[in-house]
């Protein structure tokens, strides 16, 4: 093939033609040199010439004898000349069969190289892997290690393993791993292939992922006038496949990563010989892929034919099958991914009600947070879109999902997910999905609303599910200034329940240091939320712990600014890890209050334009509010009056629009009273919040500790 196409470019093969021809009669002593016998004698000047010369060729033809057939005729002696005198054909006829091999492939590079004239070229060898064996390579590596004037591009599924033979190819083999085709790609092939609608192009396009051979599958059906179907897909992909192992690719396809225990386990179940050679032998297959922890994966077009050729009853069975493994697994590392796939195949099993999908939502939020949850939404989704309507499933689904954002501090999404008080409370996910609505309604700053939906639960709920709303109202009393009301919910709603809940008496641990820390005590803010770090703790949840550094990093903003600076930065990271927006933005806020304290002005206006852009994204604007509260400090410092009214005015105006944080509007009084300067709306926020405020112990003995605090930022 290579000699034909090079010699169509001009290139003269004389001395490789003689040794091929003398190669092939050593193969087939039987038969004579002939047109009909030799392909590529038509292109070959020196044998065309033999052939014309002569009334036959004898039937054991030698190197010799094929060139004193050139020699008759002066004209032709003259032009053969260098044939004659060519050393390493004059010893072909004295070479043992594997060395004349070698002196074919050495006289074809040679030829090669002097037509070329030394310019350089290219070879292309596609598919190698179709050489099958390693032993069949043999040829292409001595020849390709004599084609030192070219480039030589090898396609393959695989990188090659030439060094295995010879350590020197590690220094000559070039790995270039290759992308899918560009999209831009696809459409221009399927256009000059007369695939033309393009609706069916993006169809076809997109399914063409990794299987670039669908492409010209399609092209190939445009001829007939009709799309290329799935079966006939089918019939290309698996016609090397071996019957027995399409069975087990049939089940594979019912699991969306697999691995040699998984496989193993569904042939078990389904009463099919297992071993290594058979594993080996399914995952050679090229429409077989590496997937991460050393799983597998079937590419979708295969997975989505092959699994609809199980019936329903066996379908259901495998997923069965699959749930409990990944259940067993669900106590191991990679929990999250294995609680996931639990969930996924018990769907798919149809043995999971809405409460145990719930439970599942929450082992998985505890361990990785928003992101492990929104997949556990995006598989509900899928099934109920291909399944019949199931009212709990889908306020499931809504339910999850709206918690899923909360996470993230995503009101938008939170009050879309629940518009119209579109949730049952006497249904557990109903009762969670108000919760979700009340948060996203707090975040957004409706608060009274917010409070309004909390206290509808926690009054008209029994059950676990009461539990967060009593939380959360009695966080809302404590976001108001109601301090005692606060505690004293508090206390119900631990006296209600579980000894071993520990996520949730963390988080009403965690509320009373807020409600100790707004009423600027924070020895007893600490003492809460030591006990609240412990009690996550023996939770294992990732999400409190987050929380937690949060919270220290604002606290200690206060009490030790310096040591604050780290904490805060640990609670930037831990939080946008979880992309819990709100949460980072508070810790940068934080940040930035630590840096202000201890006089690191320029760290603390980079940490709190963080702050501002972090919590405007989130839409958290009681939070946005306190970050311009501690801008306008650092203005103040500064001396910048002006520009410390104007973070006044806007912060203020905020606080009481969203009806939260008191104390926060006598702090702008006070800062206000630093700037010498009057602002009759500052101070009247402030007189309103002072009577709204039921503090733990006096109002008087609240201000007082509040000026002792304040002072620090003064100087």
């Amino acid at each position: 093939m290579l000699r034909m196409q090079f010699g169509r470019q001009g290139v003269r093969f004389d001395r490789y033609d003689i040794a091929y021809a003398v190669l092939w009669q050593r193969l087939h002593p039987h038969l004579g040199l002939s047109r009909r016998e030799l392909p590529f004698i038509e292109s070959s000047e020196v044998l065309t010439e033999v052939l014309d010369a002569t009334s036959g060729v004898p039937v054991f033809a030698t190197a010799v004898g094929l060139i004193k057939l050139l020699d008759r005729g002066a004209d032709a002696r003259k032009r053969r000349r260098h044939l004659r005198t060519d050393e390493t054909l004059g010893q072909l006829d004295q070479l043992p069969g594997s060395d004349l091999v070698d002196a074919v492939t050495y006289l074809f590079a040679e030829d090669l190289r002097i037509g070329r004239k030394d310019r350089p070229y290219l070879v292309v060898i596609d598919a190698y892997d179709a050489l099958g064996q390693a032993a069949s390579d043999v040829w292409l590596r001595d020849l390709v290690a004599q084609l030192d004037r070219g480039l030589v591009v090898i396609a393959s599924r695989e990188p090659l393993p030439w060094h295995q033979y010879a350590p020197e190819w590690e220094r000559i083999i070039r790995q270039l791993p290759l992308e899918g085709l560009p999209m831009d790609a696809r459409m221009e092939l399927l256009t000059d292939g007369g695939v033309t609608d393009p609706r069916m192009q993006q169809v076809i396009a997109k399914a063409s992922v990794g299987v670039p051979f669908y492409l010209h599958l399609a092209v190939d059906s445009e001829s007939r006038r009709q799309v290329v179907s799935q079966d006939e897909i089918m019939q290309r992909f698996l016609q090397h496949v071996d019957p027995d192992e399409r069975r087990y690719l049939e089940l594979l396809s019912v699991a969306r990563t697999f691995d040699f225990e998984l496989f193993t386990r569904l042939a078990q179940a389904f009463h099919l010989p297992a071993g290594q050679i058979a594993w080996e032998r399914l995952t050679s297959y090229s429409f077989v892929y590496p997937a991460p922890e050393s799983r597998f994966q079937l590419h979708q077009l295969i997975t989505s034919v092959l699994c609809g050729r199980l019936s329903t009853a066996i379908r259901q069975e495998a997923h069965r099958v699959l749930h409990d493994l990944w259940n067993e697994r669900a106590h191991g590392t990679d929990a999250p991914t294995a609680l996931r796939e639990a969930a996924y195949h018990g769907l798919g099993a149809k043995v999971l009600s809405s409460d145990q999908l719930l439970d599942y939502a929450d082992r998985i939020a505890a361990l990785g947070g928003a992101q492990g949850v929104s997949g556990l939404v995006a598989d509900l989704r899928d099934f109920l879109e291909q399944s019949e309507p199931d009212e709990a499933l889908d306020q499931t689904a809504r339910c999850l999902a709206a918690e899923a954002a909360v996470l993230l501090g995503d009101a938008e999404t939170i009050n879309t997910l629940t518009s119209e008080r579109s949730w049952s409370l006497p249904s557990r996910a109903g009762a969670r999905l108000a919760v979700a609505a009340g948060h996203g309604r707090r975040i957004g700053g409706q608060t009274a609303e917010a409070l309004h939906i909390y206290a509808s639960v926690w009054e008209g709920r029994e059950g676990p599910e009461r539990h967060p709303a009593g939380l959360w109202s009695a966080d809302l009393h404590m976001a108001q200034g109601r301090f005692r009301r606060a505690f004293l919910l508090a206390d119900e709603v631990t006296a209600s329940s579980p000894e071993d809940a520990h996520i949730l008496r963390g988080d009403l641990a965690r509320l009373l240091h807020l409600a100790s820390r707004f009423n600027y005590d924070f020895e007893r803010a600490e003492r809460h939320l030591r006990d609240a770090e412990m009690r996550y703790r023996q939770a294992g949840t990732v999400v409190g712990a987050a929380l937690i550094k949060t919270n220290f990093a604002e606290l200690l903003a206060w009490t030790d600014p310096v040591s604050a600076i780290a904490v805060a930065r640990e609670a930037v990271e831990a939080n946008n890890d979880l992309g819990a927006l709100h949460e980072a933005g508070k810790a940068f806020t934080a940040l930035g209050q630590a840096q202000l304290t201890i006089g690191h002005f320029d760290d603390a206006r980079t940490s709190l334009d963080h702050a501002c852009h972090t919590l405007e994204k989130a839409g958290y604007r009681s939070g946005r509010a306190r970050a311009e509260l501690v801008r306008a400090s650092l203005h103040v410092r500064l001396g910048q009056a002006d520009q410390a009214m104007a973070s006044l005015r806007w912060a203020v105006d905020e606080l009481v629009a969203v009806e939260v944080y008191p104390t926060l509007l006598m702090t702008a009084e006070y800062l206000l009273s630093m700037l010498q300067r009057t602002d009759d709306t500052i101070s009247a926020a402030a007189q309103q919040a002072r009577n709204n405020i039921e503090p733990l112990d006096t109002l008087e003995a609240l201000e007082t500790r509040m000026n002792n605090h304040l002072r620090g930022l003064r100087t």
